[in-house]
Formats: C-alpha cells, sequence, structure tokens
C-alpha cells in the first residue's frame, strides 16, 4: 500500500427520476421534491405496484450514436450519459492508470428479454447478433473504456443493491494501493420492465398501490411503509489520487476516507434481523477511515422502506452509535428518488458530497408517523448544518452490506 494516498471524489454526473444531470438532481433531492409518478412507459394495469422512478426527457442521442443508441440497454445508455457529464474536463495523466468500473445490480436485463422475446416468437435469425457484446455486466465498461482511452481496468461489478458502494469502496483500495490514479465509477440499473416489476412485487418488496399519490409511496422509517420504490438511472464518479488530482489542477468535492464491506450469509432476500453484518461493514468504514462515531456529522441510511430494512438498520444505527445516536442526523434520500438499485450507492455518495459542499441535509420526506424515534430523521425539509463527515450505507439482496466513510477536505 502506498503510504498517505488519499482517494477524493472530483467531478459527479447523474441521469435520475429527478433529473437529467447532478445539479437538477440535487436541487430536487433537497428540496424533497419526489420523482416517483406513475408509470408511463410500463403496462402494470395486472401489477399490484402502480408507480415508480421512471427517467423521463432522456434523448440518448445527445449521448451515442443513432445505431450505438438501438444496440445498448438503457442502464448502459444512462451510465454513458452520467459519465460524460463527470468526465467533462478530465484528461488522465496516464491512460495505463485510468480504470473503469460500472457497478449494476442486473445489467442488460431489458436487453436480454428482448432478445428471449424475440427467439420465442421469430426464431434465432432474428436476435440482434450486439446482444453477445452488450448483454452482460461489462458492456458500459468497456464502451466507456475504449470512448475515454481508458487502459486500466475496465469491469462490471455486482453485489445488487450495494453494487455502487462496493465498486466506491474497490476504487478506493485501488487508489491507495497504488494500482491506478484515477478510477471512473458509474452506478447503473434500469429494471422497470414486467419482470422484475411483477417478480418484486410478488416477493412483497414493492410498495403497491399509490397511483393517486406517488410522491407518497417511499416512505422510509415511517410506520405504514410498505415497501420500497424501484427507479431507474445512473450515477458517476470520477475518483482520483489526491497527487493526482492536484497535478491537473482539479478541485475535490470530498474524499472517501474509509470503506467497510460483508455478507450476512443469512437468506436470499432478508436482512439478518440483528444487523450483524451491517454493524460490521460500518464499524470496518470508521476503522479504515480511522474515525469514531463521534465524528460523524450524518447519516445517509439505505433505508429502503421495507418494513425489515428499516428495522434492521435501525437496530444496527443503535449498536453502533450507542447513546450518541439521538444527536446524528439521519436521512434516506430514496424517499424522493425512490431506489435506484444497484446504483443506489453511487447516488447516495453523490448526494452526500453536495450536502457537504452546501452544508445542508436532505429530508426524508412522507415520515409523518416515525416508527423508530430513538432516530434523528430530518423529516419533511432539508436542514441546515455543518457537515464533514458522512457516513452512507448500502445493503441488499443475497445479504450485501457496505459503508462508506466521506469526509471534506
Amino acid at each position: 500500500m502506498t503510504a498517505g494516498v488519499r482517494a477524493l471524489v472530483t467531478a459527479v454526473g447523474a441521469v435520475t427520476p429527478c433529473g437529467l444531470d447532478a445539479a437538477s438532481t440535487w436541487d430536487a433531492v433537497v428540496a424533497g421534491r419526489s420523482g416517483i409518478r406513475e408509470f408511463e412507459a410500463v403496462d402494470v394495469s395486472d401489477l399490484a405496484v402502480a408507480v415508480g422512478g421512471e427517467v423521463r426527457g432522456f434523448d440518448p442521442l445527445m449521448h451515442v450514436s443513432r445505431s450505438d443508441s438501438r444496440r445498448l440497454d438503457p442502464h448502459a445508455l444512462y451510465a454513458i450519459a452520467a459519465a460524460n457529464e463527470a468526465m467533462q474536463g478530465f484528461s488522465p495523466i496516464s491512460p495505463d492508470r485510468f480504470g473503469i468500473t460500472v457497478a449494476t445490480g442486473s445489467g442488460a436485463v431489458t436487453l436480454t428479454q428482448n432478445a428471449a422475446r424475440a427467439l420465442d416468437e421469430q426464431g434465432p435469425r432474428r436476435i440482434p447478433p450486439g446482444v453477445v457484446v452488450y448483454g452482460g455486466p461489462d458492456a458500459a465498461a468497456a464502451y466507456l473504456s475504449q470512448k475515454y482511452d481508458a487502459r486500466g481496468s475496465s469491469v462490471g461489478l455486482s453485489a445488487t443493491c450495494a453494487s455502487a458502494t462496493v465498486a466506491l469502496g474497490e476504487a478506493l483500495r485501488t487508489i491507495r494501493h497504488g494500482y491506478a490514479d484515477a478510477v471512473l465509477v458509474v452506478g447503473a440499473d434500469d429494471c422497470l420492465n414486467r419482470v422484475n416489476l411483477a417478480v418484486n412485487s410478488t416477493l412483497g418488496a414493492l410498495a403497491p398501490g399509490f397511483a393517486d399519490a406517488p410522491s407518497q409511496a417511499s416512505r422510509p422509517f415511517d410506520r405504514h411503509r410498505s415497501g420500497f420504490v424501484m427507479s431507474a438511472g445512473a450515477v458517476a464518479l470520477l475518483v482520483e489520487s489526491e497527487e493526482h488530482a492536484a497535478r491537473r489542477g482539479a478541485s475535490a468535492l470530498g474524499e472517501i476516507a474509509g470503506y467497510g464491506v460483508s455478507s450476512d450469509a443469512h437468506h436470499p432476500t432478508a436482512p439478518r434481523p440483528d444487523g450483524r453484518g451491517a454493524i460490521f461493514a460500518m464499524r470496518s468504514a470508521l476503522d479504515d477511515a480511522q474515525l469514531s462515531v463521534g465524528a460523524i456529522d450524518e447519516v445517509n441510511a439505505h433505508g429502503t422502506g421495507t418494513p425489515l430494512n428499516d428495522a434492521m438498520e435501525a437496530r444496527a444505527l443503535r449498536e453502533v452509535f450507542g447513546e450518541s445516536l439521538g444527536a446524528v442526523p439521519i436521512t434516506s434520500t430514496k424517499s424522493t428518488t425512490g431506489h435506484l438499485l444497484g446504483a443506489a450507492g453511487a447516488l447516495e455518495a453523490a448526494v452526500s458530497l453536495l450536502g457537504m459542499r452546501d452544508n445542508v441535509i436532505p429530508p426524508t420526506i412522507n415520515l409523518d408517523d416515525p416508527e423508530f424515534p430513538d432516530l434523528d430523521v430530518v423529516a419533511h425539509e432539508a436542514r441546515q448544518s455543518p457537515v464533514s463527515v458522512i457516513l452512507t450505507n448500502s445493503f441488499g439482496f443475497g445479504g450485501h452490506n457496505a459503508s462508506l466513510l466521506l469526509r471534506t477536505l
């Protein structure tokens, strides 16, 4: 490991239900302006779920050629657009030491589902040959590596809803150990299709109904929460060593100071009720950053709005913070954005960094009847407060747990 190497986030980009760039997404999140609406692009007339976080007004031709817009899965198109924003003005000093990681929970599901339908309905000759190239979870990473001449590691990474947080943590380790000068991390997912919505609805994971009040569907930590709201989109963060950023004269939004990761080894979908894996991830991130809980100014919770996840996270936070928990503001921005699945951790890291920049904690909207009154959840409206250190959590199906410590310089 290279002693004293710090990993800085120097740029972000976003395509979300709340906006087609990072600035508009941040404005919506801090204002508590929901991106959840009734579905327009997906027929859910026979499903229990009625609302979600669709990306609206997105024109792929602003980012790729017409032929590529047809070949690539929607999640990859969002990834490319978010990456383009984060990469504005960036040129690596050494392309051989510049890597790209695209984190995704499910990858090219629309592309592969459409190919399966074409096979069944029209025969094997009607399957687009590009499926073999663009149907994998690494497709967007490979595309971006070619576009930006990134000659270091380019990979697709999946850990369900913890994917992007794991990718950011691994970028920290990569830079800290001297394997790269810069890593572009992009979280991207689009599972807003009938198959994925039906399966998650059948599992009881999605909030049913709310067609008459879509913005009220995502209710983290509220007693009347009934499931998460699925969203689509992508968020990119450019992570550089402090030296590399200084050599090119770049300013930084903040530092990735600590990373913790674990597995529950418990259940395919349900978290461990005792929160052991989440506790380990949070404590590992603190140890990695050499910080105590007293240094933390805010927690950006995973906070999905599912009964089991919110209860587990509340229990884990009590264990980690002890008697000081009530003094730490907590937010769940999924109340506004919905759950971007494998991209969620990237979005929440970006939002945390922008909150540190502006000294504001975004609100948890729809928190009308808090189930966990010992948690200081910032409800309804943003809170102006100096924020220097943030703990952000991501937990996922399969028992994946990951936590990051972000801090100002």
